[in-house]
């Protein structure tokens, strides 16, 4: 499977899609299409919502590419990686239009980010979800902001702190996930009459429940600078690129 991003418009939905071969982890070019084409679509006046989902039944998404990771060598290559991340999130937050979010399996990192960063998020039963960052040398500071919102700043910092996975019904105690079925089947059929349902609201009506449950977030483009450098500088350490070659040569005995 090749890298991609795709967008199509159906019932007033524009459904976005992205895959990556390794477990859909996000490189940058990927995260740069990401971001532009949610904001593009939701200045389409024909489409209502967002849903964005990933390729497969396995993963949803394992954060950031390692393989890109290993390849940044200086503080501005490593800042417009983690730079990335803090794009997809923006687009989503300020996009005017409802995002649906669809996890069908496991996700990690910026993963849980994105499903946090979602007005409406679906999951199954095996979308387990955990921040392990630490485990590179570095930490889930872009996403922070957005993981904060919905389980608040003890709970993150938990995650933070063990890195280990939580379930989905804990996720959906958390107010992460808003639905979760025991199989993508499922899933998929609640998120069609979702959908469907959606389609026929008041624009201007979602327009403002998005608003006003994104209010007092306005801060988070303050915060960014500072929590992308945090990454980036981490990053450049000999201690993370040891550590990300090390977890790359465990998954691959597996």
């Amino acid at each position: 499977m090749n890298e991609f991003v795709t967008s199509e418009i159906r019932n007033h939905i524009a459904e976005i899609t992205f895959g990556t071969p390794k477990s859909n982890a996000l490189p940058g070019k990927i995260l740069e299409k990401l971001a532009q084409l949610i904001l593009k679509e939701s200045s389409n006046l024909e489409v209502k919502a967002i849903l964005l989902k990933s390729q497969g039944e396995k993963a949803f998404c394992a954060g950031a590419s390692f393989d890109e990771l290993l390849d940044i060598n200086d503080l501005e290559t490593s800042k417009k990686f983690f730079g990335g991340f803090s794009k997809v999130l923006h687009a989503m937050r300020t996009c005017g239009k409802i995002v649906v979010v669809r996890v069908q399996g496991k996700t990690t990192g910026g993963g849980v980010g994105i499903a946090c960063g979602a007005d409406y998020c679906f999951a199954t039963r095996d979308a387990a979800l955990a921040l392990t960052e630490i485990n590179l040398g570095i930490g889930p500071f872009v996403i922070g902001p957005y993981v904060e919102r919905k389980i608040g700043k003890s709970q993150f910092a938990a995650m933070a702190i063990d890195a280990e996975f939580r379930s989905a019904v804990w996720a959906e105690q958390q107010g992460i996930y808003h639905s979760v079925s025991e199989t993508i089947q499922d899933m998929d059929g609640k998120i069609e009459v979702f959908l469907k349902t959606l389609a026929t609201r008041s624009q201007d009506a979602l327009s403002l429940i998005k608003k006003v449950s994104w209010q007092e977030t306005e801060h988070f483009d303050k915060l960014m600078p500072e929590r992308i450098y945090m990454s980036a500088s981490l990053l450049l350490k000999d201690s993370a690129k040891q550590n990300i070659n090390l977890i790359k040569l465990k998954l691959k005995k597996k």
